[in-house]
C-alpha cells in the first residue's frame, strides 16, 4: 500500500541531517518496493549527496540554498525508476508532467514561459561550484559550521541536534536558556543590528533560533553574525560572556584556514 517513503535529508528547523543510506538499507532489507524521494533543499550543493549510491528516486532542491540563488526555481532529479511509474501513474497532471519538461529540454527549451535570470544565474552558479570542487565545497561548509558550533559552545548554549552524526553543516539551530524567548533575540538583533536570524519553527518557536551558514559564505561572513547575535544575547541578559562566541570561532578558524590565493 506505501509507494512512497518521504525523507528530509537536511531539516532545517532543528539543523538534524537523516542518513539516507540507512533508509534505503532499511527498505531494501524489508524487500519493500517503495520509492524513495528525498527534500534536499537544504544539503544539496553543501552537502555530500549521493543520489545513486543511496537509492533516492526523486531528490529536491531549491535555487535558495547552496545554489546561492534567490527563490523561485524547484531543481528536480527523478531515477530510471521513478520515470517507469510516471508512464503508469493514473493521477491527471498538466503543470508537473516530466514529461513536457523532458521533451522540451532534449529541444533545448521550456514548456513554459521560463525563469531566465534564475537559468542564467544557475549557470553561473554551476561553475563557481565546480570550480570550487565539490569535495572543497561540503569541506568548507564543515568547517563552517564547525565554527558555529564552538561558539555555541562556548555560549554554554545546546543545539537541537544532540550528537555529532547528526549535525547539520548548513544551518544551526540553537536553544535559549530557559526563561528566554527566541523570538525577542531574533527580533531584536534585527531591529538594532539589521542582522535577521532564524525563528525556532513549530514545536521550536520560542525556544530556538536558528543560524544560517551555507552557500556563498566565508569565515569572516560567520563570524560577523556570530559577533551580532552575541550582542543581541548580552542586550537582553543572556548568560554568556561577550567575545566568547566570537572568540572560540576565530580560535577553530585561525586554526584550520588555508591560505587564499590572489
Amino acid at each position: 500500500e506505501i509507494k512512497v517513503v518521504l525523507v528530509t535529508h537536511n531539516e532545517t528547523a532543528t539543523g538534524v541531517r537523516s542518513d539516507i543510506a540507512a533508509v534505503r538499507g532499511a527498505m531494501d532489507a524489508a524487500n519493500h518496493p517503495a520509492m524513495m524521494f528525498v527534500d534536499c533543499v537544504s544539503s544539496l550543493a553543501s552537502m555530500p549527496f549521493e543520489m545513486d549510491a543511496w537509492g533516492v528516486d526523486i531528490a529536491i532542491s531549491g535555487s535558495q540554498k547552496g545554489f546561492m540563488l534567490t527563490t523561485g526555481m524547484a531543481i528536480l532529479a527523478a531515477s530510471p525508476k521513478a520515470l517507469a511509474a510516471m508512464e503508469t501513474a493514473q493521477l491527471p497532471r498538466t503543470f508537473f508532467d516530466f514529461r513536457d519538461m523532458m521533451n522540451a529540454n532534449n529541444a533545448g527549451g521550456f514548456p513554459y514561459t521560463p525563469p531566465n535570470q534564475l537559468i542564467y544565474g544557475l549557470k553561473e552558479s554551476l561553475e563557481m561550484l565546480f570550480e570550487e570542487g565539490l569535495e572543497n565545497v561540503y569541506a568548507r561548509h564543515h568547517r563552517l559550521a564547525e565554527g558555529v558550533r564552538k561558539a555555541v559552545e562556548a555560549w554554554g548554549l545546546k543545539l537541537c541536534a544532540q550528537s555529532p552524526e547528526l549535525y547539520s553543516d548548513t544551518v544551526s539551530a540553537i536553544y535559549v536558556p530557559e526563561g528566554f524567548d527566541s523570538n525577542q533575540l531574533t527580533d531584536h538583533a534585527f531591529s538594532t543590528y539589521g542582522v535577521s536570524f532564524g525563528i525556532g519553527l513549530g514545536e521550536m518557536n520560542g525556544k530556538a533560533f536558528r543560524i544560517g551558514h551555507l552557500g556563498s559564505l566565508t569565515d569572516v561572513m560567520v563570524l560577523s553574525g556570530l559577533a551580532t547575535i552575541e550582542m543581541a544575547m548580552a542586550d537582553l541578559n543572556y548568560p554568556i560572556e561577550l567575545g566568547s562566541g566570537v572568540a572560540a570561532a576565530q580560535e577553530y578558524y585561525r586554526k584550520t584556514t588555508q591560505k587564499v590565493d590572489v
